[in-house]
């Protein structure tokens, strides 16, 4: 036997070469479609921003003489992310704020657009919308592609 032959001869190299290829490529396809069959690949781009909110309360009769005074509840950023204000919007309990940039029914003082780290709004409570006690407040945020995250929650005081 001619040993340089031997290692010389290279016929039985391409079709392990092409086999191993058609291997990887099929591999490959089915990882693609496979990922956007399972919707993993919607979730792409829509991560909630990072921001810390600091909430203050004030129930109504504060001042504990019989009188009618509003409640209120201040909501702070603290910090984080600046958020577009389209994208936010506010609950306690039953009543929902969507437009957070606007003096409207509810807000008393509104955020700026994009919210960043100081600005706040303050919720007053009105004859047709109340807070409750020990009612949920979040502050959500609503993705471009119709997702929805909780990005901040606390709960009135009772």
């Amino acid at each position: 036997m001619d040993l340089k032959q031997f290692l010389s001869d290279d016929r039985g190299v391409s079709p392990v070469i092409g086999v191993i290829l058609m291997v990887a490529i099929t591999v490959i396809l089915a990882a693609v479609i496979g990922t956007f069959v399972l919707g993993l690949g919607s979730n792409v781009g829509n991560n909630a921003p990072s921001a810390t909110f600091n909430y203050d309360y004030s129930a109504a009769d504060t001042f504990g003489d019989g009188e009618d005074t509003n409640a209120w509840v201040n909501i702070t950023d603290q910090g984080g992310d600046s958020i577009e204000a389209s994208t936010l919007s506010v609950s306690v309990g039953d009543v929902t704020v969507n437009d957070v940039t606007t003096e409207e029914n509810v807000v008393n003082s509104s955020w700026s657009d994009p919210v960043t780290a100081g600005d706040t709004l303050r919720l007053n409570e009105e004859e047709n919308s109340t807070f409750d006690a020990d009612a949920d407040v979040q502050v959500v945020w609503q993705s471009s592609g119709g997702s929805s995250s909780i990005i901040s929650s606390s709960t009135t005081p009772q």
